[in-house]
């Protein structure tokens, strides 16, 4: 099996959509509070400035948010850390060889211990051929150290499908913010599910996602074909018995087999759909960098919340988020499904 690179992180974070559900005015340490009856439209939103800072600090005042194009009103918001639901997902594949695992365990050690709160919960899922939940949630972190030192690559690699399977099992994360991370030396080449498929999935799941990518060699810079979505359809929850094919994806075509790098462009597709973003670094030494990046981001990030009309049309509704002060960059979700 060839060697395949770049190492990919994909954080998947917070429940952006919660249906049935109000947050009242001011939120504790411990979280939102809520009460029912109303619907709201949940938004994370991070900002930076001109040299890519995160920025804190910022009022409710200092945002706007429309929906569709029209303003919208809004009614909750936080410039809080709040605690973090997070899934590790590992690729197990053949591909990692032993320099490799011994980053990502490095990497994983260090993040889990040094880098989240201790009120943090994790999970953590390993995937070759097919992803297997190996250490269910839990405050724990010498539980996850040891089921990520116990891994023994072999396989390939079904990475589209791990994702899929960890986005509803991060859904049932005790904390208001959910994330996923899921680490990969290379480009998928076992999954049921397309990287179009997945792209829907995600937005109608409405998370977060990160992906970081580490590559020791050349990135490539060749783009993919654009991902379209199909007609919203209901879609089996991943994981939970026997998956149906969706329609196939206009412009997705079958995933590469034995591609030596990950497509970068799909999973940019996927990432700033939901507001978060694909980051390559050149080399595994970067990879502690890129990773105290990411709980940086997570440590300093914005909730938003307002008020939906609560149809559920099942179509894709568009979510812009602008800031008065117009030096300052913002990145949200670019929608939701109203399904």
């Amino acid at each position: 099996m060839k060697i395949l690179s770049p190492l990919v992180v994909v954080a998947l974070v917070a429940p952006l959509a919660a249906p049935a559900l109000s947050a009242v005015e001011g939120q504790s340490q411990e979280g939102f509070s809520f009460r029912s009856g109303v619907e709201l439209i949940n938004v994370t939103a991070t900002v930076t400035d001109g040299d890519g800072r995160f920025v804190s600090g910022l009022r409710k005042e200092d945002f706007s948010v429309y929906e569709d194009g029209e303003p919208q009103t809004i009614t909750h918001f936080s410039n809080e850390r709040v605690p973090v639901s997070l899934g590790i997902v590992l690729d197990a594949s053949g591909s990692m060889t032993p320099d490799k695992m011994s980053a990502a365990r490095s990497a994983i050690d260090r993040f889990i211990y040094d880098l989240l709160g201790n009120d943090d919960e994790l999970f953590f899922m390993e995937f070759a051929n097919r992803p297997d939940l190996v250490q269910e949630w839990t405050t724990d972190r010498r539980a996850i150290s040891r089921a990520v030192a116990r891994v023994a690559p072999a396989g390939g690699t079904a990475m589209y499908d791990a994702i899929a399977d960890a986005v509803p099992l991060a859904g049932i994360g005790k904390h208001s913010k959910k994330a996923i991370l899921v680490i990969s030396d290379g480009n998928d080449t076992n999954s049921r599910i397309s990287a179009g498929e997945l792209r829907y999935v995600i937005r109608e799941s409405e998370v977060l996602v990160y992906a970081l990518g580490v590559d020791g060699t050349a990135i490539s810079t060749r783009r993919g074909p654009t991902i379209q979505l199909p007609v919203p359809i209901p879609f089996p929850i991943p994981g939970g018995g026997s998956r149906r094919r969706l329609p196939p994806i206009i412009g997705s075509g079958p995933q590469p087999r034995g591609a030596e790098r990950v497509n970068a462009d799909a999973l940019r597709q996927i990432t700033d759909d939901t507001g978060g973003r694909t980051e390559i670094v050149r080399g595994f030494g970067d990879l502690d960098g890129a990773t105290a990046r990411l709980a940086d981001e997570l440590s300093k990030q914005y909730y938003l919340g307002y008020a939906s009309t609560g149809k559920k049309d099942g179509r894709w509704h568009t979510i812009r988020v602008d800031l008065k002060d117009r030096r300052l960059a913002v990145r949200a979700r670019k929608g939701y499904i109203a399904s």
